[in-house]
């Protein structure tokens, strides 16, 4: 059998997890088997054991990944110009979670599901834990830039609104997920009444 490229052999993981990321969005993590995984790739078992050993190497690439398209939001407004406001980190972070809305599967519903996955096996907590660490810098270091810009008091402590940020976050994708869709603008008011 010829040996796969490596652009090839991404591809077809990509697929797989894809797959996964449907049933997991559908069904949950625990719910889902490894049949119903395999079934939606529409490969064979050999296949899709040759990426993945089993639904637990499937549930760490999907905590990965997560956690890697959330921490985007972050370096990508580190890196616009010109610097962006308070109010863009929020319609970024707004735009991030409705991102997926209506395809076959939301890494803002796996996120909520790779929490509690984080509860009970430590490494993951150890990912989850270093994620936010990480997210908590990137605000410290946008709320720096903020207040050299003017955007904000002078005194305003950077680590106090990382603390907000992250705290603030997996609220946004549980209101998200299960009470209605949020509305930026709504926010942006409620940012706003609380400024003196």
């Amino acid at each position: 059998m010829p040996r796969l490229t490596t652009e090839t052999w991404n591809r077809r993981r990509r697929h797989v997890l894809e797959s996964a990321w449907s049933c997991f969005s559908r069904d949950g993590f625990h719910a889902t088997s490894m049949d119903q995984v395999i079934e939606a790739s529409g490969m064979s078992a050999n296949a899709v054991y040759r990426y993945f050993a089993g639904k637990d190497e499937l549930i760490d690439a999907t905590v990965d990944e997560a956690l890697a398209a959330a921490e985007a939001v972050f370096t990508t407004l580190l890196d616009e110009d010109p610097l962006p406001g308070p109010a863009r980190l929020v319609e970024q972070l707004v735009a991030t979670v409705q991102a997926r809305r209506g395809e076959p599967y939301d890494l803002s519903r796996l996120a909520m599901q790779a929490w509690t996955e984080a509860l009970r096996r430590e490494h993951l907590r150890a990912r989850v834990e270093a994620y936010y660490r990480a997210v908590a810098g990137h605000v410290e270091a946008l709320v720096r830039r903020w207040i050299d810009a003017g955007l904000v008091a002078p005194g305003t402590s950077p680590a106090a609104v990382a603390r907000l940020v992250i705290t603030l976050m997996p609220g946004l994708v549980v209101t998200e997920n299960l009470v209605e869709p949020t509305v930026v603008e709504e926010l942006l008011a409620g940012l706003a009444a609380c400024a003196p």
